[in-house]
């Protein structure tokens, strides 16, 4: 070590300050690099860290943290307002972070109790929860976004791309009929799609020209939807959250499949009626549904 370290007794080994601080070396060295405790000194010629013994107050909140399973750049934002002796915010950090896991585990509770009913063979139990109904749907221009997204991202991506496919309506003569997102492949946690927003326009030529000046930065197009019918089954606000929307489709397949001389006719959809940020948890605001067509003879 260099002169000025040797003199200084509150400096401990990599050793010694993961003994008292309850975090491993190799953790020590991961945080150092991530920025969340940085030795008080590194010696040039060894390459040795030391840590001041009243460091060990950070790395005990931030191996309590990691008990957490908090992500390491949050623990950041934790760590540093707490030292910044701003408690409040520090709090609210912590809040927020576990108002999230509260609301995974939430989902995840949902899931199970549904995989359960699904594993004991009661499904079709749950299935006449849903009303499953057909509606005829004429053709209709459409403008659309389309983007690979995973289950977890679907949310943010639906609202923001419908909000933006409603705003550009207005350049192609206004919005005619309720938007709606096509699953052209599974959307899960391990499949990406992809999905596509739609939104009904009535002018297909402004569409058009629209399309062509923003086709590129948004994947834009425009399209003919043709006439079909659907099978579907409404759900409230509540229900379009994961998994509950899962039942609901399996629903309708599980109807379309009941009924004779019926096949599927399209990729499913859900087809948002409603405004969704005035709907309350138990608001009717989607349809779940599938395009249906009659066997032919």
């Amino acid at each position: 070590m260099t002169e000025d370290v040797a003199v200084d007794e509150e400096l401990l080994t990599i050793g010694a300050f993961a003994a008292r601080s309850r975090l491993s070396a190799k953790a020590l060295r991961l945080y150092d690099r991530l920025g969340l405790l940085a030795p008080a000194h590194v010696d040039e010629a060894t390459g040795y860290r030391y840590y001041r013994a009243g460091q060990a107050e950070r790395a005990r909140l931030v191996a309590l943290l990691r008990q957490l399973d908090m992500p390491l750049a949050r623990i950041a934002e934790v760590v540093e307002a707490e030292e910044a002796t701003d408690g409040d915010r520090a709090a609210a950090l912590l809040a927020g972070f576990w108002a999230d896991v509260e609301a995974r585990v939430a989902g995840q509770r949902t899931l199970a109790a549904y995989l359960r009913g699904r594993l004991s063979g009661r499904s079709s139990e749950m299935y006449e929860t849903f009303a499953v109904e057909t509606v005829e749907v004429p053709a209709q221009v459409v403008i659309t976004e389309t983007r690979h997204t995973l289950a977890g991202e679907l949310p943010a991506w639906i609202g923001a791309s419908l909000g933006r496919l409603e705003a550009a309506a207005r350049e192609c003569g206004g919005v005619t009929g309720a938007p709606f997102v096509v699953y052209h492949a599974e959307v899960s946690m391990e499949s990406d799609g992809p999905a596509e927003a739609c939104v009904p326009v009535a002018d297909e030529a402004a569409a058009r020209e629209w399309a062509e000046r923003h086709g590129r930065a948004w994947e834009t197009k425009v399209r003919v939807e043709p006439a079909c019918t659907l099978a579907y089954t409404r759900i409230s606000k509540a229900q379009v959250a994961h998994p509950q929307i899962v039942a609901a489709f399996e629903a309708v397949e599980h109807w379309i499949a009941g009924q004779e001389g019926l096949e599927y006719d399209g990729p499913c959809r859900e087809v948002y009626f409603a405004d969704w940020d005035a709907a309350g948890p138990q608001d009717p605001v989607c349809d779940v549904a599938f395009p249906v067509s009659r066997l032919k003879a």
